[in-house]
């Protein structure tokens, strides 16, 4: 089984499982696709309702995740993939949160071959993958093929998963800036899965005030940039002559820097101990 996933792994396509993986930034990738229209207000807003998700909970925060991809890259599916800690080569895979058509394979566990999954998190690198319905086949499931599929890899502590958008109707379906968000999202991927293994910490430990206080840190922290959004958002909002383009960049420009408050504040978690 290992043996296959290792052969696997190094392959771009493989025709007897209907599953094609190559890697995302490589040759005829997104960057060479056009870029469609987008609405800066609408990232902005949803960046902020995934912000206050992480203030209620880390599972709120995971379908917020998966809701917004699915809403800002107009994608058919989005999920969230964990490798399990206690699985094996049959139940290796675990969807946390699903949105959309793949919204009823909540909680599903896939097995560790084959898997776009275990491609992206073999290379670390972000993946563009299809699938036909071979691979469903050999699952036992029936869903849609798909056609365009980005898969970004994440990493929280000791946990290891991937965050990914699919569409079922277009095979060119998304652009280099749905990968730019996909890459932001797969972050706060890693920060809501750290947040839930220190909610867990909790229940096991309530009476460790030191790491209750540690729980609460990512979740508060992560509002400060708040207010710069929350300044963008008005300026747009009340400047009807600006050019679209500019104020796109200007609204990704302040999701990535948000993007790098959560892995600033991943690194100090780890090295605190990451309890």
């Amino acid at each position: 089984m290992l043996e296959e996933r290792s052969m696997f792994s190094s392959a771009p396509l493989t025709e007897e499982t209907g599953l094609h993986v190559q890697e995302l930034y490589a040759a005829n990738s997104v960057d060479s696709r056009p870029l469609r229209p987008r609405d800066p207000l609408r990232d902005i807003e949803g960046m902020q309702l995934l912000a206050q998700s992480f203030t209620r909970s880390a599972e709120d925060a995971l379908q917020q995740l998966v809701d917004l991809a699915l809403e800002l890259c107009r994608a058919d599916s989005a999920g969230i993939s964990v490798v399990r800690t206690d699985g094996s080569a049959e139940n290796y895979y675990e969807w946390v949160a699903t949105s959309g058509r793949f919204h009823p394979f909540l909680n599903a566990v896939l097995p560790q071959y084959p898997s776009a999954c275990g491609v992206a998190l073999d290379r670390n690198r972000p993946q563009h993958f299809r699938v036909d319905q071979r691979f469903f086949s050999l699952l036992g499931v029936s869903a849609d093929p798909v056609l365009d599929g980005l898969l970004f890899p994440w990493k929280a502590g000791d946990t290891h998963g991937t965050i990914f958008i699919t569409s079922s109707t277009n095979p060119v379906q998304f652009d280099s800036q749905d990968a730019r968000v996909m890459q932001i999202l797969a972050d706060f991927a890693a920060a809501a899965l750290r947040q839930q293994q220190q909610q867990r910490v909790i229940l096991q430990h309530a009476a460790d005030v030191a790491a209750g206080a540690m729980a609460n840190v990512l979740a508060h922290q992560i509002n400060n940039p708040l207010q710069s959004l929350t300044n963008t958002l008005f300026l747009l909002q009340n400047s009807p002559h600006a050019e679209s383009s500019t104020q796109a960049t200007i609204a990704l420009e302040e999701l990535e820097r948000l993007s790098r408050l959560v892995k600033e504040l991943l690194s100090v978690y780890t090295t605190a101990g990451g309890r």
